[in-house]
């Protein structure tokens, strides 16, 4: 059960459709390699190793949230963590990503993937429950891969411009397909679930790579999967962000998958999302993460037409259209948290 200050919290009532004192904002990679700090801490550590140490874990979450005094903070993990946890024979190379050592592509492949136990990542519950107690009233985003966008990397065996294999496993073999997507499906879920149940406050679930898809295709192959994770949590009655890159034709299936927020990338203005998602789910989003590098007037004008957009949704929750990118100075971000927190629609209209 949530503290009364901690349901009280801007991000918290925005995902609910509700109107808080101030648009909230929390950063997608706001921990990470544009951080000093992070870099330091990072230092000789590899991805995978310093995502299963709770003490790197904590430290790593809570950088951005010292720094920029961001409304919520995100959980520091990779979406391959679980796929690792369960015996996955997989690494996160730098420059590249991860990358698989035995592609998935039979059902013989499948059916050595398990489910996915509390008992395999104790270092999340561990680390979330540290961190809820060291963040007080600002609220623990939990997150996790979609069966998607995990599918494509356990079948072309590392990031992909086109995902041609898995698109081919897709059409040529839709039961292998689904029973595929139907385990990953368990395993995020899973993983949700227990950063909820240590205290993560929201949720959201990561879909990179669905903008690859047609609007049918993905309603017939991916959006069931989507829609059985957050289902696996529904129980818990925490806000469930659903989000994905370059999914504009996408937005209203992927609002009728069943999470309270909808994030948005930045090629879609937010009030022509909510009209394609509907107005029974708050928004999420949307600057070009490259307008960080612009002047600062450029980004915060750019930064107003987001506010002021994302007001015609029934919830807004400011964030990037994507994650930082490395090279982002982090002055840049804290001039963005202060203009978002003071940011007053109706003084711009006056």
């Amino acid at each position: 059960m949530s503290s009364p200050a901690l349901s009280d919290s801007p991000f918290l009532t925005a995902c609910r459709r509700e109107r808080p004192a101030h648009v909230p904002v929390w950063f997608m990679r706001q921990a990470g390699r544009s951080l000093p700090e992070y870099r330091a801490v990072r230092e000789g550590v590899p991805m995978l190793e310093a995502c299963a140490r709770p003490d790197l874990i904590v430290e790593i979450t809570m950088q951005p949230v010292r720094r920029y005094g961001v409304d919520a903070a995100v959980f520091f993990s990779d979406i391959v963590v679980p796929l690792k946890a369960i015996g996955v024979d997989l690494d996160i190379v730098p420059g590249t990503g991860p990358v698989v050592a035995n592609p998935i592509r039979s059902a013989a492949g499948v059916s050595q993937l398990r489910d996915l136990s509390p008992d395999d990542v104790t270092y999340v519950s561990e680390a979330v429950s540290a961190l809820t107690g060291e963040l007080g009233a600002t609220p623990l985003i939990g997150f996790a891969g979609a069966p998607f966008t995990l599918a494509s990397y356990l079948i072309e065996g590392g990031p992909s411009r086109d995902h041609r294999r898995t698109k081919a496993l897709m059409y040529a073999e839709p039961k292998l397909w689904h029973d595929l997507l139907g385990t990953l499906a368990r395993i995020a879920g899973a993983f949700l679930r227990v950063q909820i149940e240590a205290g993560a406050s929201a949720v959201q679930l990561f879909d990179s790579w669905a903008g690859a898809l047609s609007p049918s295709d993905y309603r017939a192959y991916v959006q069931p999967h989507s829609a059985a994770v957050l289902g696996e949590v529904a129980d818990l009655g925490v806000p469930r962000i659903h989000f994905g890159v370059g999914t504009g034709e996408l937005l209203g299936a992927m609002g009728e998958a069943g999470a309270e927020v909808v994030g948005v990338d930045w090629r879609v203005p937010l009030d022509e999302a909510t009209q394609r998602i509907g107005p029974r789910r708050a928004v999420q989003g949307n600057l070009d993460p490259t307008l960080l590098f612009a002047p600062t007037d450029v980004m915060t004008d750019a930064a107003a037409r987001v506010l002021d957009a994302g007001a015609a949704a029934p919830g807004h929750v400011f964030n990037l259209g994507h994650g930082v990118l490395p090279e982002t100075d982090p002055d840049a971000l804290s001039r963005l948290v202060d203009f978002v927190h003071a940011y007053d629609p109706a003084e711009t209209r006056a």
